[in-house]
């Protein structure tokens, strides 16, 4: 039964959405604010968690901030209805998805099944999964899809779900452009969508990663009005 931990300081916000989720079979923590997330999240993991951005003691973008700093766990972010600038920081900062407040319950949900799903083995047949989950090495990267590693030049780098697709698919053909459609369809479940920013984000977030670690990383290549392109040292 997978956990989904729900971050908001609107405690009618936590009760209805917990009622749905759990009605779908799902496990639930719930937080009221940001630094008693921190700690639980930390003490119990869940697979899934679900933040607002606004909230007392430690906003949603500290709390991810934090948790990034040891966790790839997937996150999805709620936002009021006008904060775009909120949506795309957050996606820069390693968050999975985003929902404008106010939202449907029944959208969260099928927001947080396409989280599960693309967290986990996306692939039909053995021999499917078995090629799909090889570890992968490209000149100095290797990416393990089974343990959801990632390492250059032997440094490891923490990478969301959807940041470790994006770049496995632009790693699974280097010197191949890859648009920003088919990045969509390798890292976003069918029936969610997101707009060209939402990859271009990552990417920034995925090259700044990587920069953290090796100044001179400059193995994605941007081919404007086309997409991007992996280039194997």
């Amino acid at each position: 039964m997978p956990t989904i931990a729900l971050v908001d300081d609107d405690r009618n916000i936590l009760a209805s959405v917990s009622i749905a989720l759990e009605s779908e079979g799902y496990h639930v923590q719930t937080y009221t604010d940001g630094a008693a997330a921190l700690a639980g999240l930390a003490a119990n993991p869940p697979d899934v968690a679900v933040f607002d951005i606004k909230m007392p003691r430690m906003d949603g973008m500290e709390l991810l901030r934090r948790l990034r700093q040891k966790s790839d766990l997937p996150v999805i972010f709620l936002t009021s209805k006008d904060d775009e600038i909120d949506e795309l920081f957050g996606l820069k900062m390693g968050a999975d998805d985003y929902i404008r407040k106010p939202f449907s319950q029944r959208l969260l949900v099928e927001r947080v099944k396409a989280v599960l799903r693309r967290a986990a083995p996306r692939v039909e047949g053995a021999a499917a999964e078995s090629a799909a989950n090889q570890v992968m090495e490209r000149g100095k990267l290797v990416l393990d899809p089974e343990r959801h590693t990632c390492t250059w030049d032997d440094r490891q780098v923490v990478l969301t779900v959807t940041e470790f697709l994006i770049l496995q698919a632009l790693a699974q053909r280097p010197g191949y452009v890859k648009s920003r459609d088919s990045l969509m369809d390798a890292a976003y479940d069918d029936q969610v969508y997101v707009d060209d920013r939402t990859i271009d984000s990552h990417i920034k977030r995925l090259r700044k990663k990587f920069k953290e670690v090796d100044d001179s990383f400059d193995a994605i290549e941007t081919l404007y009005g086309v997409g991007y392109r992996y280039r194997d040292a």
